[in-house]
């Protein structure tokens, strides 16, 4: 679980056993794990926390998965760079944010290491920089207002 992030408010973000223990309440795959080492790592960043990964967890192939609206402002993450060549990404679109995304910088940049979405399932089998764009039906609910929903 994230300890925040450092481009967004989070004066509002519940308490981390409490967000993982909601999470918990989700997760329902063996193959699934929520974990909190993150507080540990002492750093909100996120490519701190994939190279932590890779070398904790030799021979795992991660794919790391983030939002379009995140993949929109990618460029102006602490070495993005890096946590594109740390994994494959899948990016998952959010109401919105499609256009913004795919014309974004960061996606500009990694224009020639992207996948078709049919080819998704091979992502954990890439060599990074790979990353795919995953449409489905979209939610307009974001991760905030699911937390606001749960506490009434």
């Amino acid at each position: 679980m994230t300890p925040g992030n450092p481009l967004k408010a989070t004066n509002a973000l519940p308490p981390l056993a409490e967000r993982m223990a909601s999470t918990e309440r989700f997760a329902h795959s063996p193959r699934m794990k929520v974990t909190g080492f993150e507080r540990e790592l002492g750093t909100p960043y996120t490519a701190a926390t994939l190279q932590f990964l890779v070398r904790r967890s030799p021979g795992v192939h991660f794919v790391w998965i983030m939002g379009a609206d995140n993949l929109a402002t990618f460029d102006r993450w602490q070495h993005w760079r890096r946590i594109a060549g740390a994994m494959p990404i899948a990016v998952i679109d959010r109401p919105g944010w499609r256009l913004k995304a795919l014309n974004g910088k960061a996606a500009r940049a990694l224009a020639s290491s992207r996948i078709p979405e049919a080819k998704a399932s091979l992502l954990p089998l890439c060599s990074p920089p790979t990353w795919t764009f995953l449409t489905s039906r979209l939610s307009p609910l974001s991760s905030s207002e699911l937390r606001a929903s749960r506490a009434t």
